[in-house]
């Protein structure tokens, strides 16, 4: 359920190129900040498997909660938004997004505005002095003044040590599961509240799976504007913003660094609070009255049995189902980071498993710098989105340019 890689560097491997940049991840805030570096004149070398994650970690038939607006990943001269992908390939547009889509337009993002991608991954990177040795899975080692991390959500897969003494065969985080029709005629329970663990629980219903969602708190559903009330109302009151209509959410999409320049206390205060677990509200009508649901529910018991997952809930029920799947999203650990040298991950400061960040996205260790969900604690809710991609794309470009000029 999540990866663990033990990969031993070359010794006898020396630097062979050097870079001024070199981007870990090839998802949407990789890509997006690699084509905003290139723009800036410097040397720039992007290492993974474009669309890693939502290639293989996303089931099919699966819808975007986010519009399709805020689905655009970020190139300086704006050519290769969403609404450019659409024209080009003849294509209506659509709302919500099919995930088949988004990985399409993921593809043809990097072929247009990320052509010289290489696709090996990532082994090792120390730093050295003022720069950072960078060794690839196939032995080589490149030499860069900055490195930028942009990892993919599965190595933060998030399964409760509960669940752990449970056979593989009996549990899986959601992200682990792509083709849901094989639970077809078997008993699943889904765990979980957010998107993640309600569309999962509604694609296996339609896959003719027996499905029982367990949530240990009331399911929140985003909502939508009142049909009977004028529009110039509804965009007073609730403005249309990428990651959901609201004055929030506006404020955030319209200045995205203000999170970081909270006090700390109020920061931990209300992280994660307005963005937490949510379902989009045209999902709803494919849960509600569809399965059983069991709100504010929790599981105290697990066991195998049988070939079975018992389990025993806070409310006295006894559940016997073929496979548990587990909607309990994502927690950030740069421990869990495998090609962090070993040095790196004990020198960088962190909080709670994030890495503590500039206002640049750079953490306590000089020239690295970290964007996406790894930086949710510093920058806020935005950065667990697409729609976050554009704005850490030009704070971290601008900030290593001027370091590059500087040096």
């Amino acid at each position: 359920m999540s990866l663990s890689f033990d990969v031993q560097k070359p010794k006898d491997s020396t630097p062979t190129v050097q870079y001024d940049v070199v981007v870990m991840g090839a998802g949407p805030y990789g890509l997006s900040v690699s084509a905003h570096l290139q723009a800036c004149g410097l040397k720039v070398a992007t290492f993974g498997k474009p669309i890693y994650f939502w290639r293989n970690h996303m089931p099919q038939g699966m819808l975007l909660r986010s519009v399709r607006s805020a689905t655009n990943l970020s190139d300086p001269g704006k050519k290769y938004t969403i609404k450019h992908y659409f024209a080009q390939k003849g294509l209506k547009t659509s709302d919500p997004l099919p995930i088949e889509t988004f990985i399409d337009y993921g593809l043809w993002f990097q072929k247009n505005a990320v052509p010289n991608l290489d696709e090996t991954y990532i082994a090792n990177i120390e730093r050295n002095d003022n720069h950072f040795l960078v060794t690839l899975e196939d032995g080589r080692v490149v030499e860069s003044k900055a490195v930028v991390m942009a990892p993919g959500l599965h190595y933060y897969f998030h399964c409760p040590s509960e669940y752990e003494h449970i056979p593989t065969s009996l549990v899986s985080h959601s992200a682990d599961l792509v083709d849901l029709s094989t639970f077809a005629g078997k008993r699943v329970a889904v765990i979980g509240s957010g998107q993640g663990a309600l569309e999962s629980a509604a694609l296996l219903h339609e896959n003719a799976a027996t499905v029982s969602l367990i949530c240990r708190r009331p399911i929140e559903w985003l909502t939508g504007n009142p049909a009977n009330t004028p529009a110039w109302i509804n965009t007073l009151l609730n403005p249309p913003a990428a990651l959901g209509n609201g004055w929030k959410n506006l404020m955030l999409e319209t200045f995205p660094y203000v999170w970081h320049h909270m006090s700390p206390e109020r920061r931990y205060r209300t992280f994660d609070h307005h963005h937490g677990p949510k379902g989009a509200r045209w999902l709803k009508p494919r849960v509600i009255g569809q399965f059983p649901i069991k709100e504010q529910v929790q599981v105290t018991k697990i066991e195998a049995v049988n070939d079975l997952a018992r389990l025993t809930l806070s409310d006295g029920e006894i559940l016997e189902v073929d496979h548990i799947i587990l909607g309990t999203g994502y927690r950030t650990d740069v421990n869990r980071l495998p090609m962090l040298d070993a040095s790196l991950r004990k020198a960088i400061q962190v909080d709670e498993g994030f890495p503590v960040l500039n206002p640049w996205f750079e953490s306590s260790i000089p020239g690295l710098y970290f964007v996406g969900y790894s930086s949710l604690r510093s920058f806020g809710a935005f950065y667990r989105f697409v729609a976050g991609v554009g704005a850490a794309a030009r704070r971290v470009s601008k900030a290593i340019a001027r370091q590059a000029v500087r040096s």
